[in-house]
Parts: structure tokens; sequence; C-alpha cells
């Protein structure tokens, strides 16, 4: 199984000693690095950054919020990072939820699958650039219809290095994960657990078996954020994680949707997460963090001394998931790349 670096988005600034840990990974052999967005630093520029200054590691987003660009923005954006790394880019799209892309972009939310497929028909037409773009969809058209009336079909100005960038496509409902399967080269899951891989890999083979699907299991990539703590201490380690979850499970997205939720929901914990969601919006976010057991921070991370984590590792790689994206700085990297062995 391979390994790649998160290194995510922003909070109030600049990630401290990103770069050093992007090239402690480059160092260490990962495969990948990738970056994030929300409603605040973008996923392009800090990746660019990086790019610049590695040679060899895969840069990927994790993931662009599709609300936040047009189909053919973000399509340059992929196209002109490609050429200036050398063929190591990989576009990872996300929906987001209808909080963010409603509240914050200002674009409609509904019909998120759709939308997606037209989307990211665009994104491959622009790179490809085997002719003019056209789309005429129910969410995006090419050339424009109204306005006015003068546009025309366009090809980009830019040739290729590559006519078939990677796309990776995030997803946590089932419907979004077969979406995946058979449109994208790639899923990004988040908060997944090996006890929930049945769900998904059910998923995975509904949208693999459609007409048209690109891949199958063998070609197919599953790139997985997994929080890993390397403690002697267990409750220790999983109570450093336990506030990240708590926000996402219970403030990121509304009371009705909100699919992080969802998530464990489906794992088995629908009655903590209401909770931790009740707690969290009622601004009791300490008392939110404290009624999330031990057992369901680990069953979507890594965590404990050495020994544990090896053995807990096996059951990850009895899963659909390719690749393990690990967090923290340079130090950090290394004393977990040593743990996985």
């Amino acid at each position: 199984m391979k390994l790649g670096f998160h290194v995510g988005y922003w909070q109030s600034g600049p990630t401290p000693g990103a770069l050093e840990a992007v090239l402690k990974a480059e160092e260490l052999g990962f495969d990948s690095v990738w970056t994030a967005e929300a409603y605040g630093s973008d996923a392009f520029t800090p990746l660019a950054w990086y790019g610049a200054s590695t040679s060899r590691i895969r840069l990927g987003t994790n993931i662009v919020q599709m609300a936040a660009r047009t189909p053919t923005a973000t399509a340059m954006s992929a196209l002109t990072l490609d050429h200036l790394s050398g063929g190591r880019m990989v576009l990872g799209l996300g929906a987001s939820g209808p909080q963010v892309v409603e509240g914050w972009y200002g674009q409609p939310y509904p019909k998120p699958l759709a939308r997606t497929r037209e989307y990211i028909d665009i994104v491959r037409q622009v790179i490809a650039r085997e002719a003019p773009v056209t789309l005429d969809g129910d969410h995006f058209q090419l050339p424009y219809r109204g306005g006015a009336g003068l546009g025309k079909p366009l090809k980009s100005t830019v040739h290729p290095l590559r006519k078939d960038i990677p796309i990776h496509l995030a997803a946590e409902g089932p419907k979004n994960v077969a979406l995946a399967a058979e449109i994208a080269d790639g899923w990004l899951p988040l908060f997944f657990s090996p006890k929930s891989n049945d769900f998904y890999k059910a998923a995975l083979e509904e949208g693999f078996s459609r007409p048209g699907a690109r891949h199958t299991f063998d070609t197919f990539e599953v790139p997985c954020s997994l929080p890993v703590i390397v403690h002697d201490d267990v409750e220790e380690a999983a109570s450093w994680i336990k506030p990240s979850l708590a926000l996402y499970i219970g403030g990121m997205g509304a009371k009705s949707v909100n699919f992080h939720h969802d998530v464990y929901a489906r794992l088995g914990y629908g009655d903590v997460a209401d909770e931790v969601q009740e707690l969290f919006l009622a601004g009791r976010k300490a008392e939110a963090a404290a009624a999330i057991p031990t057992s369901l921070v680990e069953d979507t991370s890594l965590i404990g001394p050495a020994e544990k984590i090896r053995e807990e590792l096996k059951a990850w790689e009895d899963t659909v998931v390719t690749q393990l994206l690990l967090r923290g700085d340079a130090a950090t990297l290394e004393k977990i790349a040593r743990a996985l062995g």
C-alpha cells in the first residue's frame, strides 16, 4: 500500500513547516502530496508552490470544490500545473455541501451528482483538446445559452502535456461513490473504516458495472486520508483527534444535511453522532468532543503504540484503499513511516 501526504487546507494562515514536510515526504518515497480548500486558502496555489521544490512526488488536490470555479477554469489550472510539474498533477474534485456552496460561493447545490457529471465532462474535453468544447447540459452550457448570444465554442490555446490528467472524485454517499467509479479515475474517501469496506466496495462495483465505465478495481485508485498517531497512550492520542471529529460530525453542514454525520451513522454510531451534533450546534464544543468514544476514533484512524498500529494496518490492507494519506510535520511523517514499516 502506497503512502501519501495530505497537507490539508490552511487554518488562520499558512501551515507551519508544510514545505519541509513535503520535502521529507518525497525523500521518504511517498507517492503523492495533497492540498485542500474550504472557504479560505485555495488548493492550487500551495500545490504549485510545493511542486516547484519537488521533482518526483505526484501533486493532488483533495479537494478542489467544483462550485468555486467554472469547469473550464478548473481545467485551465490543472492543465497549467501539469505542464509546470512535468505531468505530476492529479485533479481531485468534490461537490462540498449546501452551506458552503450556496453560502460562500453563491451557487445552487441541488442535483450535485448530475452537476458533477457535466462538470467532469467539460474538464475532460478541455484537457483532451480534441475539438472545441461544447455541452448543452441542464447545469452547464458551452456556449452559454442566452446572454449576448455571441458565444462560440473554443479550444484551449495551450496544448496538454497529457491528454488525460487523472481525475479523482471525493464522495461519501453510495450514489456518489458509484459515480466516482463510473466516470473518474479514483475515489477520495473521508472517514473510511475497514468495517465499512463491504458497503463501499458494493457502491464501487455498481459504478464499474455501468456502460462506459473507465476502470475496474485493478486500475482504480483510492487514496484515503487517515489520521495516524504513534503514542503509547491510546486515550491521549484519541483526545487529539476528537475535537476535529466533533467539528465534522457536528458542525460541517446543516443539522438536516451533514454527510460526515451520515458516515458515522452508517458505521453504527448513529446515537453518538446525533448527540455530538446537538452539543456542537448548541456551542458546547468541548462536550461534543468528549461524547465521542475512543472506539469511534479507532475505527477511522490508526492510533497507539507502533505494534498496535502495525497489527491494525493489516485490516486496511484488505480493503479497497490503495494509498494512505498521512498528516503531520516532517518529524511526524518519518516516525509514522517507520511505524507502518
